[in-house]
């Protein structure tokens, strides 16, 4: 039996967290489990630093664990390349919040939002701190 717990808990740990593509559907699941929401801008396919961000933050086992517990996350890409290119319905979305939250088309952009969309903090490219200062930045405001 141990051991089936040991193997049920590596499995849990091994599951990345879960970036969201409907807004509104992250808004209800934070709402309905008191976390924030981090919504990340990206050119996956196009954008060095946002490759970067994803790459070194946020495929981090350190992220992964802090998202798990405090984040519900949303990302809106917008690729370039073809074979990445989105359907019109959730370019349609990603456009729109990009309208309300990221006017000047900054990639990457990086926001922690309180439950009803409100902004607490935003990041602008790559962190400064690299990916240990935001993700100790991070747990701050997550109140972790």
């Amino acid at each position: 039996m141990p051991f089936l717990v040991s193997i049920l808990l590596l499995l849990s740990q091994a599951i990345a967290p879960v970036w969201l593509l409907d807004f509104s559907e992250a808004q209800q699941q934070a709402k309905q489990e008191h976390k924030q929401i981090l919504l990340n801008f990206s050119g996956s396919d196009w954008c060095g630093p946002c490759i970067r961000l994803t790459k070194d933050v946020f495929q981090s086992p350190e992220f992964e664990d802090l998202a798990a517990k405090e984040l519900v996350l949303v990302r809106a890409d917008f690729p370039r390349s073809k074979k990445n290119q989105l359907t019109a319905e959730q370019q349609h979305k990603n456009d729109a919040l990009a309208e309300h939250y990221n006017s000047k088309g900054s990639f990457p952009l990086t926001l922690l939002l309180d439950e009803n969309g409100k902004v607490i903090k935003s990041w602008e490219g790559y962190p400064e701190n690299k990916a240990t200062g935001f993700l100790s930045e991070l747990r701050t405001l997550t109140h972790e």
